[in-house]
């Protein structure tokens, strides 16, 4: 009988080595019934269960020989893999911890408790696990691996970089630590270094899915879109239903000015996991870029049951546009702040302390190029009195290289690229600066880095011109407005105090140079007469409405057309489709192509009316056209961002091109368009307080908000709260 067990012993050993779980299964299970109190055989019988994936039956012998002989940690070990398995993370971390309990030197199981101490969130707990596995066993990559994930989350990342290097030096082929290395390194705005790291986890491993589709994102970061989108893409094609994959390639299309392609990828996510975060909002706005109005309503919907106190993952921006509900903007922002960007208090707190020097401003942007912010405040930047404001540029974007960026690093005192610092190395710069004020020129838009104002990079921190609503953060202390944007009704729907303005909130640059160039209608392509209404604002601000409007108002004006900003091809295709179910001809509507700022500014003389948009007005397109000499119609909203081409209206002593309700605004143009007189007159008073009024007075405008600065300033100075002002 001896002989017969250890025969079969021998046979389940060895069928075990040749990776034969099925009979070394059939041999343990003999073993059993020969010794049915054998423990040792109870647990190999475990082993070659658990290889089979038959978790249940493994857990049950494991158990059994536990029961035989309460102190075999082996195991504990393996019955916590397979609880691990089975989901149920708690209990595996006490049956790890039961192992080390019987055998405090068993790296193993303090590895394995580590990994699950990590599931669970107790992150603490996880690193003296790893902690010990490593003291037991110096070279255990692995655990020096996990180890510098678990400092990574605790932001300790000198250690964690240091455990990546031991694991990589210790083990050169570990794909895993390269990965990790280089999101860490990512994550630390070391985006060459990251890129090496991940090329490298590639090499190891091609078929690293999650490698894969990271290197794609971190190549969207260096501008290199194509390369990321053939790395995502070659993620997806080993990994078809890895949805991080396909949600990133949705994102890097939206880039890349493909927003009907990127609709096909978000709902491949949609199908493989619709409770995705930021997928709703983000499909709509895709959707909104190709104005594809299907379902718009039921979206937005979508969007706004997602608010919840402990915050949501849809983006503030995208509200915008869809809603005049100044309500319903600051729950959106309020709500992302919440869940992305919340207070960090990681820093010491900060004071007002200059009294004794001249002011330093610190303006934040990854838009310091040609781009709309940018090129509505250049002039700005350079008509600072230096002799009371230092002007210090804090450029998080890409290194744009065009004039209007050569212009910018001109204009400031110091221009500071802070795109490879992460945001507590960007808010102790400016700290060390002695920034007084910092001017947030982008919130809650493309490229913000809204966790360097989170951190508090400056005593007083400003919302300005690039995010046309409340950031919904306490640390924003102000918000740069008129009485025009936001009204009595809808201040308290700003987190920030207010600093009002005489005249407009909207800066402008009277060096925009106009191209003398003049268009002929046929090259626009353009009829040979009727009237020419057009809109330049982006795409996703034309919603239903607006759109109705525009095609009662084109088949009230016979022979006219209406010149749009040209898309992929799909914006032409559903806009047409939709002027024809207005019964609009399709060809009234005129796509025009984008050009160099000079030739995209005398194109507004080809047409004789702007129709503005709304809930989301036009800014710096209604400058462009008033600055070129066209009138601007625009509709009054409720919002900031739905009263905007009205402040610049008054500020340019044209308030009768303010309407209050859609059908005035159709009226006015048909009524202007059946009246060359009066629209001449229009143009003739453009035409003359361009040159008078405060709309385009640069000078002016920067005098008003230096005395706004000053004032806010001092009040910080006097340790007074911020408070809501009105700049005279």
């Amino acid at each position: 009988m001896d002989m017969d067990i250890g025969t079969l012993r021998t046979l389940a050993e060895n069928a075990a080595k040749d990776g034969d779980a099925e009979k070394a299964a059939e041999l343990w299970c003999r073993i059993i019934a020969l010794r049915p109190r054998d423990a040792i055989a109870y647990y190999k019988y475990g082993n070659a269960l658990k290889n089979l994936a038959q978790l249940s039956a493994a857990l049950e012998n494991y158990d059994t020989a536990i029961s035989l002989d309460p102190s075999y940690s082996n195991a504990f070990c393996n019955r916590g893999v397979v609880l691990e398995q089975l989901g149920r993370i708690e209990d595996a971390a006490e049956s790890y911890q039961s192992a080390i309990a019987l055998n405090p030197g068993d790296a193993l199981s303090q590895y394995n408790r580590g990994t699950v101490l990590v599931e669970l969130g107790r992150l603490d707990e996880a690193l003296q696990s790893f902690d010990a596995a490593i003291a037991i066993a110096p070279n255990y990559a692995e655990a020096l691996c996990n180890r510098g994930n678990v400092l990574k989350e605790l932001k300790r990342w000198d250690a964690a970089l240091a455990d990546y290097d031991r694991s990589i030096e210790i083990h050169p082929g570990f794909a895993e630590a390269y990965f990790n290395r280089g999101l860490l390194r990512q994550s630390r705005k070391e985006a060459a270094a990251a890129l090496a790291d991940l090329d490298k986890a590639v090499e190891i491993n091609p078929r690293h899915v999650t490698a894969l589709w990271n290197r794609g994102v971190l190549l969207g970061v260096l501008q290199q879109w194509d390369a990321a989108l053939a790395s995502i893409d070659a993620a997806i094609a080993i990994a078809p239903e890895c949805v991080e994959a396909h949600f990133n390639r949705a994102e890097a299309l939206v880039q890349m000015k493909r927003p009907a392609a990127a609709v096909e990828s978000y709902d491949r996510v949609s199908a493989l996991a619709p409770t995705t975060p930021y997928l709703i909002g983000n499909r709509l706005f895709a959707k909104l870029n190709v104005c594809d109005w299907r379902s718009l309503d039921a979206d937005l919907q979508r969007l706004t049951a997602d608010f919840t106190d402990k915050g949501s993952k849809t983006v503030p921006f995208h509200f915008l546009a869809l809603t005049d509900d100044p309500s319903l903007q600051e729950r959106a922002a309020r709500s992302w702040v919440t869940s992305e960007y919340p207070p960090d208090e990681t820093l010491p707190s900060i004071v007002q302390d200059s009294a004794d020097r001249r002011i330093r401003l610190g303006y934040f942007s990854a838009d310091f190029g040609n781009h709309p912010v940018s090129l509505l405040a250049a002039e700005l930047f350079e008509t600072h009195d230096r002799s009371r404001f230092d002007v210090i540029a804090f450029s998080f974007g890409p290194a744009m290289r065009d004039p209007m960026r050569a212009r910018l690093e001109r204009a400031f005192d110091r221009f500071i690229d802070v795109s490879g610092m992460t945001d507590e190395e960007a808010a102790l710069l400016a700290r060390s600066l002695g920034i007084d004020i910092a001017i947030d020129l982008g919130g809650h838009t493309g490229g913000a880095r809204t966790g360097i104002f989170a951190l508090r990079a400056a005593p007083i921190q400003i919302n300005y011109l690039g995010y046309l609503g409340t950031m919904g953060a306490d640390y924003m202390d102000y918000v740069i407005a008129d009485r025009t944007v936001i009204t009595a009704e809808t201040e308290p729907y700003f987190t920030e105090k207010i600093i009002y303005l005489p005249d407009t909130f909207q800066v402008n640059d009277r060096k925009r140079e106009i191209s003398p160039r003049v268009f002929r209608r046929e090259e626009l392509g353009l009829p040979a007469n009727g009237f020419v209404f057009c809109c330049f604002n982006s795409s996703y601000k034309i919603l239903p409405a607006t759109f109705a409007s525009w095609m009662r108002i084109l088949t009230r004006v016979p022979g006219s057309v209406l010149m749009l900003v040209a898309g992929d091809g799909t914006l032409e295709a559903n806009l047409r489709a939709q002027a024809e179910q207005h019964g609009v001809e399709a060809n009234r509507l005129v796509f025009a192509g984008r050009l160099p700022p000079p030739e995209y500014l005398a194109r507004y003389r080809a047409a004789d009316l702007f129709l503005d948009t709304l809930p989301y007005n036009a800014g710096a397109t209604a400058s462009d056209a008033l600055w070129a000499g066209l009138p601007v119609l625009t509709c009054l909203g409720k919002t900031f961002a739905g009263r905007m081409a009205a402040s610049l209206l008054k500020a340019i002593e044209l308030p009768e091109l303010i309407t209050h309700t859609r059908q005035e605004y159709e009226e006015l143009a048909v009524t202007l368009a059946a009246n060359p007189a009066r629209l001449a007159a229009i143009k003739s008073r453009l035409e003359k307080n361009t040159s008078t009024s405060p709309l385009f007075d640069t000078t002016r405008f920067t005098r008003t908000l230096e005395k706004a600065y000053a004032g806010i300033h001092g009040r910080a100075l006097a340790r007074r709260p911020p408070s809501h002002i009105d700049v005279q």
